[in-house]
């Protein structure tokens, strides 16, 4: 039992995970957007602000979230700051894919969906690289982690 606690990697409490995820937003509200969303480089990832509706209430809802690049996709995982549940976000962009996302140097429309398979496979080892205790932070969750792809659309942004 206490070779499995050792190796169990270590993770703030959730009150401070909460408060690191008010203040980053609240900093990006203050500043009109200004400071807050940065791109992705090499081994790093970047952050974006979704938009997304909500399921019951059909208001608009917005969150920062990590991601990196693949190709002209953007992809996130669907962590819950690796609590158990899935988060708001995805299941609001489960009920409703469309939704705009805010990057460092311009917005866009995407349609979000869940990958699969082989591609869940590669863009998860991508994530791996970026983040060595991945596997280990994904073990603390009961459920299996999703992996989000937001596919930029063409339309032009509201």
């Amino acid at each position: 039992m206490s070779d499995e606690r050792e190796n169990r990697p270590r993770l703030p409490p959730r009150w401070f995970v909460r408060l690191a995820w008010y203040t980053h937003r609240g900093i990006y509200r203050v500043t009109g957007g200004r400071v807050g969303l940065w791109r992705p480089r090499n081994n790093r990832w970047g952050t974006l602000r979704l938009t997304a509706t909500g399921r019951r209430t059909g208001k608009e809802r917005s969150v920062i979230l990590g991601y990196i690049e693949d190709g002209p996709n953007l992809v996130t995982l669907a962590m819950n700051g690796w609590a158990d549940g899935e988060p708001v976000w995805w299941l609001n962009l489960q009920a409703h894919p469309g939704a705009r996302v805010d990057l460092a140097d311009r917005p866009c429309m995407v349609t979000a969906r869940a990958a699969e398979g082989e591609e869940r496979s590669r863009l998860w080892a991508r994530w791996r690289e970026i983040d060595t205790n991945l596997d280990a932070h994904a073990a603390l969750r009961s459920s299996e982690t999703a992996v989000v792809i937001l596919e930029p659309q063409s339309t032009p942004v509201r």
